[in-house]
């Protein structure tokens, strides 16, 4: 339900696309697995979640819209996430291959 809120109201302020996907295949033996990445618990699972914007000034002038938005105001209660927050990693990434 927060997902589909949140997708709702970034793609009604501009962003391009937005993606919130449940892991299916993490026990992998190369690198580190997201679930421990995450330090995922037992029952636990993880999410990986994108926002696709036209460029980085763009994801400013959306992303300010959205934290003002009340809908996303009113979720921004730690207490309130149905996910540690503590263990959510966030960052800008740019594009280098695009095929």
């Amino acid at each position: 339900k927060l997902a589909q809120l949140a997708a709702r109201v970034w793609r009604e302020h501009g962003a391009v696309e937005y993606r919130e996907c449940a892991g299916d295949d993490l026990k992998v033996q190369m690198g580190t697995s997201f679930l421990r990445a995450s330090r995922a618990r037992a029952g636990e699972t993880a999410i990986f979640a994108w926002i696709a914007y036209k460029s980085r000034a763009h994801r400013d002038r959306v992303n300010k819209k959205v934290m003002k938005d009340p809908r996303i105001a009113k979720m921004m209660n730690d207490k309130n996430m149905p996910f540690d927050v503590k263990r959510m990693a966030y960052g800008g990434f740019r594009v280098i291959v695009d095929r």
